[in-house]
């Protein structure tokens, strides 16, 4: 939060308002988000609350309708009352991908607030698609994914700088980021001086 209307109200907790869910917490941690999360409630005349990431970038609105759709952690920024936050398990082909094994399951109807690093943008999937793995901020549960090589044999892949990428199969959207944190750290960190 940068900043917040004078009569809004904030209370914190480990899921949900008036609520629990220290597993939940714990569950989330492991995606690389929050144990704990900030309800906002508006005074009687309304309110606004402004909100920012982490890295520079875009942030974008999308309303989930009685859907799902996985967030890869640090990319979950807020939601409405009506969304579950939960877990999601994407198995052992998401840390082979230099993802985490966990992500962010968001689950019900309301609005969210999903960031990225520089631009995100949507890539609608209707067949097949491939991404590289550092670029994916969200996409929808109607997809499945497998990871696999670049290019034709691993070592044209790893030598062309392109590594691992996801091949989405089935219909629905990827939202991906214009730049990769993992890429950009290690580019950075190689300039830093050691202390």
């Amino acid at each position: 939060m940068i900043a917040m209307s004078g009569d809004m109200s904030i209370e914190t907790s480990t899921h949900t308002r008036n609520g629990g869910g220290v597993i939940k917490a714990a569950k989330r941690m492991l995606s690389g988000e929050s144990f704990f999360l900030n309800h906002f409630t508006a005074g009687s005349k309304g309110g606004e609350v402004w909100l920012a990431t982490a890295l520079p970038g875009d942030m974008m609105q999308y309303i989930l309708d009685k859907e799902n759709l996985i967030v890869q952690g640090g990319s979950y920024v807020a939601s409405e009352k009506g969304v579950n936050i939960d877990l999601g398990w994407q198995g052992f082909k998401s840390l082979l991908s230099g993802e985490g094994m966990f992500w962010i399951h968001l689950t019900g109807s309301g609005n969210i607030v999903l960031n990225s690093f520089g631009a995100i943008y949507p890539v609608n999937v209707d067949g097949e698609y491939i991404v590289d793995t550092g670029h994916i901020v969200a996409f929808n549960e109607t997809l499945d994914f497998k990871v696999t090589k670049a290019g034709r044999s691993w070592v044209s892949s790893f030598l062309g700088g392109e590594g691992l990428v996801c091949r989405f199969h089935g219909t629905g959207t990827v939202w991906c980021q214009s730049h990769n944190p993992g890429s950009f750290g290690h580019t950075l960190g190689a300039m830093l001086r050691p202390r």
